[in-house]
């Protein structure tokens, strides 16, 4: 492959060896810096996780719906008006949506399991909160008590074996052997499975909660292990029978499911907007306790910055709060309850790890880019892994390389690490792009404690959600009043990011050719690269009045000096 050696993106002003002296769109970003970074604290964001935590969280239950009415009555504090007494002249709104549930929510009350006989407690509610499964039924006030056994293959369910007892395994998962609570005769079931990236023969006391599908007609309850009980079990069953005393209380009851939708009308262009979402249910202080807390300290701060004159948004700016996907999908489509079109989305999710603790991150999970095809060099997956992608799913925009710069502006001030990952999904980014509305995700990953009941304040960090809340504020502020001198710095940032990406990319591919690798594919990756970029530039016409014909010229040679960089393919 041969390289133009002078790339046309010389003729918009900007080169490599001058995109870190330059900074494209630090002349913009820079003032907003300045203003949010004595204003976010964190104080309000981690308060609001000290409070959230406490709570093990599912829509419309007692935590949910605590943590709701907290979110509302800070947001009051901070001027925000219920949209029922809202007049035209307020720019500050919320409301409280309520909908019927599909089903009764759940909660946990207490849980115990003990060996009989033995005055040692294997598990507690009291200390492990997840070990109850969600949705489980309560046993008899008084618990039960029966002789466990170990099932290593779906063959041991018979109802010979199972009938009266209390099914164990590490082997199958509750849903392989449910059939034999329903059907034949067993009491409960006990589980162990536990990934290995939350390391669990170090985080021995860990048990990830888990979940059952709430049946009304076959009450039925389960245990989650930790690693430590789950070995202690098995070292009783070496020695012959064993016998266990299992008490579960749970709650479950008829209630509705509540979302908090806060607006910061925009003074010029109010039907246009950024929407920020953080949900609300899951058990953890960071899953997502984090998001919540960081989510409403920027709400008060923007209210707060607005009513002082420090601050105007062109356009609005709106901040969900809910059950995760369900909320923000919802919004998405009730296209009648909101007056704006929603032009970003960004997902707040485990935004407020101290990494010294939990391992891991923080992460821009980016939009589908070709990274998510071939993920290679620098790029890659979290632990959470993802599902290899087509070209047809990319979602070329410029908010990848916008985001990433602004955070990674928010990383060099504060020494704090900020890196990226492919797009992945399962968090509230994925109905924003299913919507074709440019999205991505904050967050934390591998986190050794994630979805585990030792996911508590204790691996929370003030000053993480401080950056993490900055960089979002300062990125969201940019976008809202976004004009021809942002349009004139995206364009060039997207022109030097496309250019540090294809010299990288051809590197790659003259290493893989030289180790084997077929020419074909490396030239379509090659491609693919570049016709994403261009599509990229081009998006960036969204924030360009069709009459402005300057910028939109400068926008197609910016394009043509992305398609002009690869002249050949001769490797």
């Amino acid at each position: 492959m041969i390289l133009k050696p002078i790339f046309l993106l010389f003729s918009l002003g900007l080169s490599i060896a001058s995109f870190a002296q330059k900074a494209p769109l630090q002349k913009i970003t820079d003032p907003y810096f300045k203003l949010v970074r004595p204003e976010f604290q964190g104080d309000l964001a981690y308060e609001t996780v000290a409070f959230v935590e406490q709570y093990w969280r599912i829509a419309g239950n007692t935590g949910f719906n605590n943590a709701v009415y907290r979110i509302a009555e800070k947001l009051e504090a901070a001027g925000y008006v219920l949209e029922g007494n809202a007049t035209d002249s307020d720019l500050f709104i919320y409301r409280i949506e309520t909908r019927e549930m599909r089903q009764p929510t759940w909660e946990p009350v207490a849980a115990l399991l003990k060996i009989a006989g033995s005055d040692e407690t294997l598990l507690s509610s009291n200390t492990n909160r997840n070990m109850i499964y969600q949705y489980s039924s309560s046993t008899p006030p008084d618990g039960i008590g029966a002789e466990i056994v170990y099932i290593e293959h779906k063959d041991q369910l018979k109802e010979e074996f199972v009938k009266g007892k209390i099914i164990f395994s590490d082997v199958l998962s509750y849903r392989n052997m449910q059939s034999a609570v329903k059907e034949n005769g067993a009491l409960g079931v006990l589980t162990y499975d536990m990934p290995e990236y939350l390391q669990p023969e170090k985080n021995t006391t860990s048990i990830q909660f888990r979940g059952l599908r709430y049946d009304v007609d076959n009450p039925t309850w389960a245990i989650a292990l930790s690693f430590e009980a789950k070995e202690k079990l098995k070292a009783g069953l070496a020695k012959g029978k064993v016998k266990v005393q299992v008490k579960v209380e749970t709650k479950i009851y008829d209630s509705e499911e509540l979302t908090v939708v806060a607006h910061v009308k925009g003074s010029e262009l109010p039907l246009e907007s950024l929407v920020f979402s953080a949900h609300i249910q899951e058990p953890g202080a960071n899953d997502n306790a984090t998001g919540v807390g960081t989510q409403l300290e920027m709400a008060t701060i923007t209210a707060d910055l607005i009513r002082q004159g420090k601050l105007d948004l062109k356009r609005t700016l709106t901040f969900l709060w809910g059950d995760e996907i369900i909320s923000t999908r919802r919004y998405i489509e009730e296209k009648e309850k909101r007056k704006a079109d929603i032009n970003w989305g960004i997902s707040l999710d485990m935004v407020g790890e101290n990494t010294d603790l939990t391992g891991g991150t923080f992460l821009i999970e980016k939009m589908p880019d070709p990274s998510a095809i071939w993920t290679r060099g620098e790029d890659k997956h979290s632990e959470w892994g993802g599902s290899p992608m087509t070209v047809e799913q990319m979602k070329p925009h410029y908010l990848n390389d916008f985001i990433i710069t602004a955070f990674e502006a928010q990383g060099k001030y504060a020494d704090w690490v900020v890196k990226t990952n492919p797009f992945e999904g399962g968090s509230d980014h994925t109905p924003f792009l299913q919507a074709d509305i440019p999205g991505l995700l904050l967050w934390h990953f591998t986190d050794q404690f994630y979805h585990t009941d030792n996911d508590r304040l204790d691996k929370v960090s003030q000053k993480t959600m401080r950056n993490v809340g900055t960089a979002a504020l300062v990125s969201a502020y940019t976008l809202l009043n976004a004009d021809a001198k942002t349009v004139d710095q995206l364009v060039l940032l997207i022109a030097a990011k496309a250019q540090i990406r294809l010299l990288s990319e051809v590197q790659l591919s003259k290493k893989a050719i030289a180790e084997g690798g077929s020419k074909e594919e490396e030239q379509k990756i090659l491609h693919t690269w570049t016709d994403y970029y261009e599509h990229t530039m081009d998006s960036i016409k969204d924030l360009v009045p069709a009459d402005d014909e300057k910028t939109l010229r400068k926008i197609a040679l910016a394009k043509a000096a992305i398609k002009a960089h690869v002249m050949d393919f001769n490797f």
